[in-house]
Formats: C-alpha cells, structure tokens, sequence
C-alpha cells in the first residue's frame, strides 16, 4: 500500500513538472492533456486520477505562485513594524525568484503565457484576491509606518501601495523576461531598500 502511494505521488509531481515545461513554452491554450501525458510518459488516465481537467491542473501550477504570496501577506499583514515588514516581504520574493524554480516558472507562465478567458476564471479569481490584499497589505504599512512617525502624505495609502506592487511586480516581470536585464541576486538588497523608500514616500 505505501509503495501504491509513493508511486501516485510521483506520477502526479511528473505531471506537474510536465504541465510547467509545456505551459510555459506553448501557454495554456496551446497546451492539451495528450502533451502533458506524453511529456510525463504516461497515460491521460493518471491526470485524471489526480485532476479532474486541465483546468485544474492549471490552478494547481499557478499556485506555486500564489501560495506563497498567501503565506506571506498572511505573515506579514499585521507587523509592528511596517520597515521591517517592508524589507522582509520584498527580500523574500525576491528570494523566491531567485532560488525557487517552481515559483519563477508559475509566476511566469501567469505573466507572460497565460490567455486571459473563461477558461481560467477561477484563476483570475484568486489572482485578483491576491493584488487586492498585496495591496491592502502595503496600504496598512503606509499608515502604520506614518503613525508611528507622525506623519501626513500627501497621497493616499492606497495609491502608495499601489506604486509599492507594480514596482515588485514590475521588476519580476523584466527580470523573467531577460534575467540578465541585471544580477538580481547581488543587487537584492539596492532592491528591497527602493521598495521600502516607496513606502516611505510622503509626497
């Protein structure tokens, strides 16, 4: 029984692995169950098992993404520290990009490879989840941060966050394009200290 289980594992993690090769080179509509089931050397009968369409199969790559932004807003929605917060949230992404290839190849894949239809609704449904509480999550460390420093910013928490996630997301963006663009990891801490001067920003 347990050598049954081992065996189902690793079938399902070689359709995966095989769903984020061919997602990532032909996209979501380019890719078919018969690819992936030959890309893994196996029948369509063991996606099936695992998943219940490409659809699903789909939403279970995009969460090497989105889980881990989950867990971090989840960590760090409600520190005391906003600067703190700053830095740790935007070092560990960055991170994440660096080190882990299954975040870098799921947020690609939604970056640059994924058609924005019906087809993937429940996607796009928990995606923008996610950016609503990224942003509510840096909007809350403006406020706190301006608080705590007896501050007034002339522009709202809000907009500030907003600059705050399309600069991370922008830098991912470029770097997934052509990660020579710049030395990501030697250049993580510049990064991570322009993130937090964003949140800073009182104009």
């Amino acid at each position: 029984m347990r050598r049954t289980k081992e065996d189902a594992a690793k079938t399902r993690q070689s359709l995966v692995d095989a769903a984020l090769k061919l997602f990532g080179q032909r996209g979501y509509s380019g890719t078919t169950l018969r690819l992936i089931a030959d890309e893994a050397g196996c029948s369509r009968g063991p996606i099936y098992w695992h998943f219940a369409n490409k659809e699903e199969l789909f939403e279970e790559i995009l969460a090497y993404s989105q889980v881990p932004l989950e867990q971090m807003v989840a960590t760090h929605q409600n520190s005391r520290d906003p600067e703190k917060a700053a830095d740790a949230f935007s070092r560990q992404w960055l991170r994440l990009l660096i080190d882990d290839s299954y975040f870098r190849q799921s947020f690609e894949i939604f970056l640059n490879k994924t058609e924005f239809t019906e087809a993937v609704s429940n996607t796009l449904v928990r995606e923008r989840a996610l950016t609503a509480s990224l942003i509510a999550t840096f909007a809350s460390w403006v406020r706190r941060y301006r608080r705590k420093n007896k501050l007034k910013g002339a522009t709202s928490a809000n907009t500030v966050a907003l600059s705050m996630y399309a600069y991370l997301m922008g830098i991912t963006q470029s770097w997934l394009f052509d990660s020579g663009i710049t030395d990501l990891d030697n250049n993580l801490d510049f990064f991570v200290r322009e993130f937090q001067r964003l949140m800073r920003s009182l104009e």
